[in-house]
């Protein structure tokens, strides 16, 4: 009889325990219901450069040894003027790049002692509009007209000789060679040049003072004028006589012929 009831209380026993366990741990909640959020809108990437763009400034900093130019094109704003050229228009440009050692070369104090104007310009020379291979330096025409304006002599002028591999460049102030091409592009030619390219407008040498009017001699009267001169008191005999003289020439013959008068007198 015990036996039987023993598994009946064990059984009990373990209902009367999960009872309690479910009523300790109360009514089961509900899941939560997400709070509505308000989408972020999304910030636009920054437009990414057109395919094919070129950057003066980016070349000459990939070639190296321009440190001094590039502060120049940006310092002017011509940087901003090329790059805009070569990426808003179909035309070509052709930049003479003077390297550190160029500028190393000048005498003291040459670019500070230049407006910004000045600077301007200086830098202007230094390009062309229009992209002239090194294979076509043979047939262009000189002189050649740089974005710096006027091409007349003392002006902005810029000659370009071509002598087999050899470029040579002359301002009429310094003469330059070309050393390589840095760069060479559809619209785009760079040229490495071994001394700043100086215009005349700018360094050239001031024209020569005028010299001074010669102060002309005062003129008197030989003393053979004063031999031939008739004398007040002659005749007109020996007026005429002297006259004659004279023709016959000397001034010996003419005092003689008087001398004559005056004795027949």
């Amino acid at each position: 009889m015990q036996a039987m009831q023993r598994p009946v209380l064990l059984l009990v026993v373990v209902v009367l325990a999960a009872a309690i366990a479910a009523s300790a741990q109360g009514p089961t909640a509900a899941p939560a219901t997400p709070a509505p959020t308000t989408p972020t809108p999304a910030t636009p990437a920054a437009p990414a450069p057109a395919a094919g763009t070129t950057n003066i400034t980016g070349v000459l900093a990939k070639a190296g040894q321009f440190n001094t130019f590039i502060r120049l094109l940006r310092s002017t704003g011509v940087a901003s003027q090329i790059d805009n050229q070569l990426n808003s228009s179909g035309g070509g440009l052709t930049v003479f790049a003077p390297t550190d050692n160029a500028f190393t070369s000048l005498p003291s104090g040459t670019l500070n002692s230049l407006s910004d104007q000045q600077k301007n310009a200086l830098v202007q020379f230094h390009v062309l509009s229009t992209a002239i291979p090194m294979s076509q330096f043979d047939t262009v025409s000189n002189p050649l007209r740089t974005q710096a304006g006027n091409n007349s002599p003392g002006q902005y002028p810029l000659n370009v000789t071509s002598e087999g591999q050899q470029v040579n460049i002359s301002t009429g102030v310094v003469n330059a060679t070309v050393d390589n091409a840095i760069y060479s592009g559809d619209n785009l030619v760079v040229y490495q040049v071994n001394k700043v390219l100086l215009p005349a407008a700018l360094f050239g040498a001031p024209a020569p003072a005028p010299s001074p009017l010669a102060v002309p001699a005062k003129k008197g009267k030989t003393p053979a004028s004063v031999a031939e001169a008739p004398d007040a008191d002659a005749s007109p005999d020996a007026t005429a006589s002297l006259a004659a003289a004279r023709a016959t020439g000397g001034g010996l013959a003419a005092v003689l012929a008087l001398a004559g008068v005056w004795w027949g007198l």
